[in-house]
């Protein structure tokens, strides 16, 4: 392979990619897409340029020094982006913001191509994204820029990366920016989007994963299992995605196909309204499946409205299991995510 992407996440959310040569170091390639990363000698002797690799294979090499990096941060995955030559794809957790690196978020126009309305409770919007396929990670976010509004609203990915088409799950909320303009918006409108964001995404995948969505945080899982199709994982997948109503479940029939596409994937969806017919009423804490956790062996991946990622935080808090990694990212309507 002549060069690898890494995505660069800096401390304020937003996430820049740069190709890295084979045999480049991070640190070079960074400079040469002018983003740049903290540094002061390019030696591996001071330690400034000194990041953490969330994924992916690189070589360090033994021109550093120990002050600028010990044996015990190599273990736990800190790198020197002046010393790192990335043999795979990667990802890197960078501790500034990307200001501070004189960069900034990537933005790109798109048309229109499809607006499926979901009863009341969501609508599917379809882009086509002008230029190269926008480039993010399976579970993040952009903002959108909603016409003749001068608003930006956040949404997650529910398409996967590298594809020309991009898609949301958008809920619909009575009187919204968004919603007011989705009312008149047709095929062919145009839209800038802004990203991508957020620090909300799929890791490596070393263990079974336990998803857990709510709503329209379903969009991100939807990215993650595309991904996961793509890359034939044999890992244990179970997805529990609740809703209020039982009118809110959507794209259950896009869940369902990849069970067919991943032979290790189960799902079950939930609603919480008492009087609904649904078989699973409640809430998704009450339909965890013992062996989806794996006996703590599990990494957690939760999408929702604020309540019900407290309530998973207190329930994990409570029932002394403690997952191999938990991410979760919290939604409100008009509000950027918060992710964790």
């Amino acid at each position: 392979m002549s060069s690898y992407t890494i995505a660069l996440n800096f401390e304020d959310g937003v996430t820049r990619f740069v190709e890295c040569k084979a045999g480049e170091k991070v640190l070079d390639a960074a400079f040469r897409a002018k983003i740049n990363l903290p540094m002061d000698c390019s030696d591996g002797v001071c330690g400034t340029c000194k990041c953490r690799a969330q994924s992916g294979a690189y070589d360090l090499g033994d021109d550093y020094i120990e002050d600028a990096l010990s044996d015990e941060e190599k273990a736990s995955g800190l790198v020197l982006t002046c010393q790192m030559v990335p043999q795979s794809d990667c990802v890197i957790a960078v501790p500034a913001s990307s200001a501070a690196c004189k960069t900034e978020q990537s933005r790109f126009e798109a048309t229109l191509t499809k607006l499926e309305p979901h009863h009341d409770a969501a609508v599917v919007l379809e882009f086509e994204v002008e230029g190269s396929p926008p480039a993010f990670l399976a579970g993040q976010y952009v903002n959108v820029e909603v016409p003749d509004s001068g608003e930006r609203r956040s949404y997650s990915f529910s398409s996967a990366p590298g594809e020309s088409k991009v898609s949301f799950l958008i809920k619909k909320i009575p009187g919204g920016v968004m919603s007011t303009w989705l009312e008149s918006a047709r095929p062919g409108d145009k839209v800038a989007l802004t990203g991508p964001l957020g620090s909300f995404y799929l890791r490596a995948v070393e263990r079974p994963l336990l998803f857990l969505a709510g709503g329209t945080g379903l969009a991100p899982f939807l990215s993650m299992l595309e991904v996961l199709a793509r890359s034939h994982s044999q890992q244990r997948i179970h997805l529990v995605y609740g809703v209020t109503r039982e009118l809110d479940l959507v794209q259950v029939e896009a869940v369902e196909a990849y069970m067919a596409k991943l032979r290790n994937f189960t799902f079950c969806t939930v609603v919480a309204e008492a009087g609904s017919n649904h078989p699973r009423k409640g809430w998704v804490t009450q339909h965890i499946p013992a062996e989806a956790l794996n006996d703590g062996d599990v990494d957690v991946y939760l999408c929702g409205p604020p309540p019900m990622v407290d309530a998973v935080r207190r329930y994990f808090d409570e029932s002394g299991v403690t997952p191999a990694s938990f991410h979760y990212e919290k939604f409100t309507p008009n509000a950027a995510a918060v992710a964790a």
